[in-house]
């Protein structure tokens, strides 16, 4: 005789993030990106998907005739465009790319100074953004860009726009002064 045993609960894991379904038509723009070392121009292509009645980014391709750096730019968009898909706050992307610098130094690109190619590409990111809606655009303080207060909600902007002294997310108004909740930096307009 076989002994039935009561089935055992399973453990309790966390359900696995669930993935955004791609239509099958996206809208999207194509930028077309210009470095001072390569011969050759490098297309960005952004697509969004429509959530909530507002676009927003969910896939980005880099194609370019020069192959010098394939590999990794099919390595990185692969990646941005799997955190595009898993949906919730995505406008640090941009951010953090921009940060990127290359040891052997950036190129002065449309009148400034951009640190590596992968800070041009979130420079394309960030612009795509805003041309679309899902970010506010920036606003210049004491020659710093910084994030508008209006932006939709990510770490820099919950916290307020980033700091020109510390980089950090924090600043607020008072008084109609600029002030850094971290370092006290201030600037009076």
């Amino acid at each position: 005789m076989l002994e039935v045993k009561p089935p055992t609960k399973p453990t309790a894991t966390p359900a696995p993030f669930e993935l955004m379904v791609r239509s099958e038509k996206l809208l999207g723009a194509t930028y077309k990106l210009r470095w001072p070392d390569s011969e050759h121009a490098m297309y960005v292509t952004i697509n969004d998907i429509e959530q909530d009645g507002a676009r927003r980014p969910f896939e980005i391709f880099v194609n370019s005739k020069n192959l010098e750096h394939y590999a990794w730019v099919v390595a990185l968009t692969r990646m941005i465009s799997a955190v595009f898909r898993r949906g919730g706050e995505v406008a640090f992307v941009a951010e953090e790319l921009k940060q990127v610098f290359d040891p052997r130094g950036g190129q002065w690109t449309n009148g400034r100074y951009v640190g590596s190619l992968v800070a041009a590409i979130g420079d394309v990111i960030e612009r795509h953004m805003i041309d679309t809606g899902f970010l506010q655009p920036a606003e210049k303080v004491a020659g710093k860009v910084l994030a508008a207060p209006s932006a939709p909600a990510s770490a820099s902007v919950a916290l307020g726009p980033l700091c020109p002294k510390c980089s950090q997310p924090g600043l607020v108004r008072e008084a109609g002064c600029l002030s850094c909740v971290h370092c006290g930096w201030s600037k009076c307009s």
